[in-house]
């Protein structure tokens, strides 16, 4: 009779933590940027939940969440020493929300690749704060007993982040005006067209090209409108002749995959305002490609 009582037991916490899945990635990825790390930080909390008394937990998605959040801002406090030693620009993985724009969430936020750029720059307390009330509209008592602060002091993560958002991310265009952007500007920068670059881009526009150390991704951020439109015009004959254009959805916004030979090569991505293109934004890095590839053909 125990061993069926504890049989029934599994099968419950399993069905309850297959339930809280979709919410525990989405809050571990956007703390993160990595779906890769995301993955091992849900795996780690599904087998603290197996080791649990569960006869104490009133509610199990609470607790889960509880765990996840932790244990990404755990995570995340050691990833920062390791993305200071990257070799050049750091980007999020990509992921695909074709089939699930939320993630898990009440809402699509804190999922475009811009916004987990900027959130990179704030503390893994902060940026969990930010995502658990923007994302997930969680109550800030809720909020300061995951992050284990005051309620107070969480009002003012997230108003700390809010304000680091407005000041480095202008007002983003709608999707369609972001999908004709893209056309316009993968066209430009397929031909070399230097007048139709200069006149897509924002005039600070930043190009990040995140190849984790491979040839041929710049080790530098490229800055300003006439840098940038000079960059892709030089890079132009290289890059693109026999390239194979496919048009996929990654964090909620319309991007370009670019391969050759049937490989992927790059991840085209950009945020875009009413100035034009504010970031660009290449996923080079073959270990931060092949999860998105993946996931495309599942």
């Amino acid at each position: 009779m125990h061993a069926e009582d504890d049989a029934q037991s599994l099968e419950r916490a399993t069905q309850e933590f297959i339930a809280a899945r979709p919410q525990l990635f989405g809050v571990a990825y956007r703390v993160l940027g990595s779906s890769t790390e995301a993955e091992d930080i849900v795996q780690e909390a599904w087998l603290r939940w197996q080791n649990t008394d569960r006869r104490e937990i009133v509610e199990p998605k609470a607790f889960l969440t509880t765990v996840t959040a932790r244990l990404a801002i755990n995570l995340a406090q050691s990833a920062r020493m390791r993305r200071e030693a990257y070799v050049g620009p750091w980007l999020p993985e990509p992921v695909d929300t074709s089939q699930d724009p939320n993630m898990g969430a009440e809402r699509a936020e804190a999922v475009e690749m811009a916004v987990l750029l900027v959130l990179e720059k704030l503390n893994p307390v902060e940026r969990a704060a930010y995502v658990l009330r923007q994302a997930f509209d969680y109550p800030y008592p809720q909020i300061a007993e995951i992050v284990d602060t005051s309620e107070a002091n969480a009002r003012q993560l997230v108003s700390r982040a809010r304000k680091h958002l407005a000041a480095e991310r202008r007002e983003p265009v709608d999707r369609a005006e972001h999908q004709r952007l893209l056309k316009v500007f993968l066209t430009a920068a397929q031909t070399g067209d230097l007048a139709t670059l200069e006149h897509v881009l924002s005039e600070d526009v930043v190009s990040y090209a995140d190849g984790g150390g491979i040839r041929g991704a710049s080790k530098i951020p490229v800055v300003g409108r006439q840098h940038v439109s000079r960059y892709l015009e030089a890079f132009a004959p290289r890059f693109w002749p026999g390239a194979e254009i496919r048009w996929v959805e990654a964090n909620d916004r319309p991007a370009v995959l670019v391969s050759s030979g049937g490989n992927p090569v790059a991840l085209l991505c950009v945020d875009a305002s009413s100035r034009g293109l504010e970031r660009i934004m290449w996923v080079m890095n073959p270990a931060k490609l092949a999860p998105y590839v993946a996931s495309l053909a599942a």
